[in-house]
């Protein structure tokens, strides 16, 4: 291991080149088809990402962002209601709702797992709303209905499902995962007594492909899964301009679909995907065994019933834009995930949210930064980068992290 060796906070150059003749070969097929469009590159792929999901149905499209649009609009979200999410999440989340005709409403997420808080959900419905005549869950203040709770499954890691599926089903409200990040992540169900895949829990669950996912394209994509076979019917015609027949449009749509040369690389990447989330875990049980002994530094936290996929390997830290300056002098990349929660995002001022409403949220968006992590990091690199953590740390400053001792809810 050389002294300056860089660590590249991303590695996507690396996979390609691996692969990159089996690449050639889906685009050079697309080429003697002319389906540029459609076709059975798309049906296929939908097919086996279905199956890995352990969902009935997959419908490709053109992003995430798509993606969770379509599944709100799909499930019946209109003009008007309210979905609640975190503040925790990108924009996109945010976005696809206020597209879908709803408004976005915040509950504040756990301490350890960064993931929607059920606690903080359970009195958002008791304390914020209540039950009318007809059985629908009210706003008391804006008098709004809320009709859906999109938890998001961030850094690869899924919500407390069992949960938030609960409280779903006694206020009556549709469950869309937000699984932009959580490409085969797991989550042990108590209630049924299995393991579940993210995707296959709600109504509907929606899947970036952007090319840092751990599933990603060579360029944008997305899908929907589900076991609604209706469901999934309406995303096919919202996708294409709103026609389940060519030239017969039943609603108005969008032109949303995934590109064909998209799903032929997804296809191809899907059959690498559980060897490439395992390097990741191997990865993150690395940095964890070497970081986890400083208590100035909080590594990710993994309760018993999760199976993470580390899309992201985020830890907590205090001067948190000295230690990034630090890391980069030594060649070594990082980012931050995410620096300004939504409820405090300029394009939401709107919506009337000030600082101080989400607590955990903002100290959490103060003091996360996000490690090198990607299937081809070498324990050498791992340690490497935990090196110069340690010595930032050590030097820096003494004493725990206050919110490590806080503790949250498995």
């Amino acid at each position: 291991m050389t002294e300056r060796r860089r660590v590249p906070f991303l590695d996507l150059v690396s996979p390609h080149r691996e692969l990159r003749a089996e690449l050639r070969s889906v685009f050079e097929a697309l080429l003697d088809s002319a389906a540029f469009v459609g076709g059975p590159a798309v049906t296929a792929f939908e097919r086996e990402f279905a199956e890995f999901c352990d969902a009935s149905e997959c419908v490709g499209v053109a992003s995430g962002t798509d993606a969770l649009l379509f599944a709100l609009k799909a499930a019946g979200v209109r003009e008007g209601d309210i979905a609640v999410t975190v503040p925790n999440t990108f924009i996109a989340t945010a976005e696809a709702i206020v597209q879908a005709g709803a408004r976005p409403e915040f509950v504040d997420i756990d301490e350890r797992t960064y993931n929607m808080s059920p606690q903080l959900l359970r009195e958002f419905c008791e304390r914020q709303c209540r039950v009318n005549a007809a059985g629908e869950l009210i706003h008391r203040k804006s008098r709004r209905r809320v009709t859906a709770v999109v938890p998001v499954h961030l850094y690869g890691q899924m919500a407390d499902m069992d949960s938030i599926e609960a409280l779903a089903e006694q206020y009556g409200l549709m469950l869309i995962e937000d699984a932009c990040q959580a490409h085969g992540a797991e989550y042990f169900s108590k209630a049924r007594g299995c393991w579940r895949k993210a995707g296959s829990i709600g109504k509907a669950a929606a899947f970036s492909f952007y090319p840092g996912k751990n599933l990603g394209a060579c360029g944008e994509g997305g899908a929907v899964t589900t076991s609604d076979a209706a469901l999934a019917q309406t995303i096919r015609m919202l996708r294409d301009h709103g026609q389940a027949q060519k030239y017969y449009h039943e609603i108005e749509g969008y032109n949303g679909r995934l590109d064909t040369v998209q799903a032929g690389i997804l296809r191809l990447k899907l059959g690498h995907l559980a060897k490439w989330n395992g390097l990741r875990r191997e990865a993150a049980k690395r940095y964890n065994e070497l970081l986890g002994s400083t208590d100035t530094v909080m590594v990710p936290f993994e309760p018993e019933w999760s199976r993470a996929i580390f899309h992201l390997y985020v830890i907590r830290v205090r001067d948190r834009a000295q230690l990034q300056k630090r890391l980069a002098e030594d060649g070594i990349g990082t980012a931050i995930h995410y620096p300004v929660p939504l409820h405090l995002q300029k394009a939401y001022a709107r919506l009337g949210y000030k600082a101080g409403d989400f607590p955990v949220t903002e100290r959490c968006a103060e003091e996360v930064v996000s490690l090198p992590m990607f299937p081809g990091l070498s324990n050498e690199d791992v340690a490497r980068v935990v090196v110069r953590v340690r010595d930032f740390v050590s030097k820096s400053y003494s004493g725990r992290l206050v919110a490590a001792a806080a503790g949250g809810g498995d």
